[in-house]
């Protein structure tokens, strides 16, 4: 039964204007000012990749951040102080890359605390943005609701990028500038309104603060939810998970230049053609868990693993057009890939969700913060391990399309790996437990049984 605490379509829908918000600063600040300082500025392009590495290495900062708004018991200000730190780091990397241009030195110095700063946001906002959504989404909306809100997400990139790449034209250091400024400033106004009420008094807020944990230390609450098996093999899951699907990300447009003879446009194609199947993979995920004029379409569960195991077929596809090449139907195979990452990864945020608040004493936030630590070294770490890897097996194989077909086959087994570990996890019920005060039999509003009906 839903009951007063229930986030409905409109409530999500406010929650995905956050996450687009989220979106449009970070990608201005890891696209724009890479291809700036690159291009424009003639520096290395390992200045980027470092400072972008940085900002992934600050969110493991992420279980401080939810242990935070655990101890606090409401969500929201975590949200908009986040919002408001990434703002700034978003607003400060555009003045350094400015400031590059004249005095290469503080600029450097000035972009390491803005991507601090950008980390530092990411990790406060976008997790106290999943609690929320993890406690007040009841089971039936959880995949339809992560589809939406991460949809949203890819909308706030496109259309970030796309308005930002006109108004930079032509380019010139103070224009970079205003239009960081015009962005950051949006991203938090418009944060500001969406979440404007948004998290509720009485019920659901009496709630809340009922479900806050005893006041300890940082570290034993960490330890606690690491001790918890159902946690810790969540953690190891997504680690896998997301070093398997990020490997690929620096490697798959050099694969088609060089294997398939692909010219920079029809590669940049076919990196859009891979973000087609994600968001097509993302809306066939939604319907985990739903039954639809009486056909189940399957639990969480079931497509988080069948999604790890699709994308370790695609993978293993790649490796066959390496040895087949040109006449393997390189797209069809790179848009499957697509769809399968995103039919599994949108079932693995629902099934984060549940798990966050399924014991329902108060720890969300550091859960759902270790999940995104993990996920954020994971990516960090992937596409650094498949550029490195690819150069390796390439030196030792001596053949390009050999080495890119070593990266791609270890990319398939990890995420069959992965498959096996999301076999292991189980998502148990919420523990119910009375709000102080009420009388025996009165139903718990779902925010007390962390977003369980």
């Amino acid at each position: 039964m839903k009951t007063t605490s229930d986030f409905g379509w409109f409530s999500i829908f406010r929650l995905g204007l956050v996450q687009a918000m989220l979106g449009a600063v970070v990608v201005l600040t890891t696209s724009t000012l890479n291809r700036v300082m690159v291009v424009e500025l003639a520096l290395p392009a390992l200045l980027p990749g470092l400072l972008v590495a940085l900002h992934y290495a600050v969110q493991t900062s992420r279980p401080r951040m939810g242990f935070g708004s655990d101890i606090g018991g409401r969500r929201t200000p975590w949200v908009v102080g986040g919002m408001v730190v990434l703002a700034l780091g978003g607003l400060g990397g555009a003045v350094a890359t400015a400031w590059m241009a004249s005095d290469r030195t503080a600029g450097i110095a000035l972009a390491v605390l803005s991507f601090t700063l950008v980390g530092l946001g990411v990790s406060a906002g976008g997790t106290s943005l999943l609690v929320l959504l993890a406690k007040r989404v009841d089971d039936s909306r959880r995949a339809p609701a992560a589809t939406l809100v991460w949809v949203m997400m890819i909308v706030g990139f496109a259309v970030t990028a796309g308005l930002a790449g006109r108004w930079l034209d032509p380019y010139s250091p103070e224009r970079l500038v205003l239009v960081s400024a015009v962005v950051s400033g949006v991203a938090v106004l418009v944060t500001l309104a969406a979440l404007a009420g948004i998290e509720g008094r009485g019920a659901a807020g009496a709630a809340a603060a009922a479900a806050r944990p005893k006041a300890e230390p940082f570290r034993q609450a960490l330890a606690q939810v690491w001790h918890e098996p159902e946690a810790r093999r969540f953690t190891i899951f997504v680690f896998v998970a997301m070093l398997a699907y990020s490997t690929q990300d620096l490697i798959l447009e050099p694969f088609a230049g060089s294997v398939f003879a692909f010219t920079p446009g029809e590669s940049t194609q076919l990196s859009g053609l891979q973000h087609g199947g994600t968001l097509a993979g993302m809306l066939l995920a939604a319907l985990a868990g739903r039954r639809v004029a009486g056909v189940g379409f399957g639990s969480l569960r079931h497509w988080t693993v069948g999604g790890c195991i699709a994308s370790g077929a695609a993978l293993l596809g790649l490796v066959l057009a390496g040895a087949l090449a040109p006449h393997w139907p390189l797209r069809l195979n790179v848009f499957l890939l697509g769809a399968a990452n995103g039919a599994f990864s949108i079932a693995a945020i629902g099934s984060m969700m549940a798990l966050a608040g399924g014991r329902g004493e108060g720890r969300e936030g550091t859960r759902m913060g270790l999940w995104g630590a993990a996920q954020a070294i994971g990516f960090a770490l992937g596409g650094l391990f498949g550029a490195a890897l690819s150069d390796l097996a390439r030196w030792l194989l001596g053949s390009q399309a050999l080495g890119y077909a070593s990266v791609f086959l270890l990319e398939a087994g990890l995420f069959m790996a992965a498959a096996a570990l999301a076999t292991r996890i189980a998502i148990q019920p919420a523990v119910a437990r009375p709000v102080p005060g009420a009388h025996p039999g009165t139903p718990l509003p779902s925010a007390q049984l962390g977003g369980q009906p």
